[in-house]
């Protein structure tokens, strides 16, 4: 085995070693700071449902608003802005379904919004809350890249909902 050989070696291992730490590191998943350092996911406990898309939650001792991804339910508490049709439904829905439980917040590629609230994909046990709002028509898709994943499956789940006339597709006018 002649040099060349070796050093082929070595630099396939150094690769192999930069890709295996890349991997456990996951420098490009930022988290919870305002820096965007931390976690992919986390565990919260939901003190209130702020509205139909918004949660707040204790997290890490530190009480953050959480807006979840992917989905807009109608106005109920936005100042200046009145209540929208169906945004009651959706806000007592969310109350009752995840106020004083513990979530699993899944971040996105860009972890806060305009206003400083975390943004996150909200799982209660099984079941994925911002798909939930969509398919039962108390929310409407709203894609805003990067946070794109579910895009697709929120897009299928709307036009479901709208062809069978649930919840504010067929109670409110566009």
């Amino acid at each position: 085995m002649g040099p060349g050989a070796k050093r082929s070696g070595w630099i396939g291992s150094a690769v192999l070693l930069v890709a295996l730490a890349a991997v456990v590191l996951r420098p490009w998943e930022g988290g919870l700071g305002r820096d965007g350092g931390g976690p992919a996911a986390a565990t919260a406990y939901v003190t209130r449902a702020v509205d139909g898309d918004t949660i707040e939650v204790r997290i890490g001792g530190e009480v953050e608003d959480v807006r979840y991804i992917g989905v807009d339910t109608p106005e109920t508490v936005k100042p200046d802005t009145p209540v929208q049709c169906f945004g009651p439904r959706a806000s007592t829905f969310d109350h009752r379904l995840v106020e004083h439980r513990t979530v699993r917040l899944v971040f996105g590629v860009e972890r806060r919004d305009v206003y400083g609230r975390l943004l996150a994909y909200v799982y209660l046990g099984r079941r994925f809350v911002n798909a939930m709002l969509v398919r039962r028509g108390l929310a409407r898709s709203l894609t805003i890249p990067p946070n794109d994943r579910f895009a697709p499956l929120f897009r299928r789940l709307e036009l479901r909902a709208a062809r069978a006339g649930r919840g504010l597709w067929g109670a409110c006018r566009p």
